[in-house]
């Protein structure tokens, strides 16, 4: 059985996203077949598009998507706590800019119904992966000063609401151009730093009195890292998940030992594949903190997914600020 996605037969620009005639997945006995209805935009799709992300597949036509918000279609025989016509969020298997896709029981979630659509399909990979780089990676605790790059982003808006439900001290965040500022303090920043035009590891010592921040989130790569190590605290942590910049930085690990500060690394498709506990530890929480309110997923536009290369277009040149959801049309 066949059903339509958007894919790409070769790597490029966004204009190679097409729209494809593809086979239908078939769900094991652990898996969940989801009928889409939204899916978020995330960096790692552009790069998938580009042949540059580690979690892609290799094998042409190559469908990208890591996430989605759907209904269960079909649940398989060991799958527990789901029931075909439930409301679930999840990280599938296949790509996910499709009409079905197949997850593993344990890596599917039911949402209650007072969660909508738009705020469920834009969720899923920014709002765990940022749970987790805070409680699991970084382990910011009450009071700790973080600084978040790319704040008015997916994941920038997302960290801001969880670290201040987590009781975190001083909130900075940093953004490439003024029309972001606002956003960022919307998602709870306390101090927004445009790092085009200013020195942020300065204005981060000034902010602290010389101290500098305990937690860094980079998902920049290129300079920032090692700018970063210029104002991160003693006993601090930064933590590298991203290279949009498109490079990465080498450390001097004469840096670390004397001021008892790490670097640490995350990805949310090496920690799906290698410790899935992790996930299945965060969905809770990441319900409890959409259901309650105190994390309000900031999405900028609503688009069908039709439009999914307009959709890269406007995200690969920073046009867009929090999240972008693809829309499934029911009759596509």
């Amino acid at each position: 059985m066949k059903m339509k996605a958007i894919g790409l037969s070769k790597f490029g620009g966004p204009e190679v996203l097409k729209t494809i005639e593809v086979d239908r997945p078939q769900p094991r006995e652990d898996q969940v077949l989801i009928r889409a209805q939204g899916v978020s935009v995330n960096f790692a799709d552009i790069q998938t598009r580009k042949g540059a992300f580690h979690g892609a597949g290799a094998a042409f036509p190559l469908v990208p998507g890591l996430d989605c918000m759907g209904v269960a279609e079909e649940v398989g025989s060991r799958v527990p706590g789901i029931k075909p016509g439930d409301r679930v969020i999840a990280f599938p298997h296949t790509g996910t800019y499709s009409q079905f896709v197949v997850a593993d029981g344990n890596l599917t979630y039911p949402i209650p119904d007072t969660i909508s659509m738009e705020q469920a399909a834009a969720s899923p990979l920014v709002s765990f992966a940022s749970h987790m780089l805070l409680s699991k990676v970084a382990r910011l605790e009450q009071g700790e000063t973080l600084l978040i790059h790319a704040a008015a982003g997916g994941i920038g808006t997302t960290a801001l609401q969880i670290a201040k439900s987590m009781k975190a001290g001083l909130l900075i965040g940093t953004v490439g151009s003024p029309d972001k500022d606002g956003l960022a303090r919307k998602a709870g920043a306390d101090e927004v730093i445009l790092d085009k035009e200013e020195d942020f590891a300065q204005r981060i010592k000034e902010m602290t009195g010389g101290r500098g921040a305990d937690v860094i989130l980079d998902s920049l790569g290129g300079t920032y890292p090692n700018r970063g190590m210029e104002c991160l605290a003693p006993y601090g942590r930064l933590v590298v998940f991203g290279n949009a910049t498109g490079s990465y930085a080498e450390i001097n690990t004469g840096l670390l030992h004397g001021s008892c500060r790490s670097v640490l690394g995350y990805s949310s498709v090496t920690t799906r594949k290698s410790r899935p506990q992790w996930f299945v530890d965060t969905a809770p929480e990441v319900i409890r903190l959409m259901d309650s309110g105190e994390l309000d997923m900031k999405v900028s536009l609503v688009m069908s997914m039709e439009e999914a290369a307009e959709a890269h277009r406007l995200m690969e040149e920073g046009r867009s600020s929090g999240k972008i959801v693809l829309t499934v049309p029911e009759k596509w």
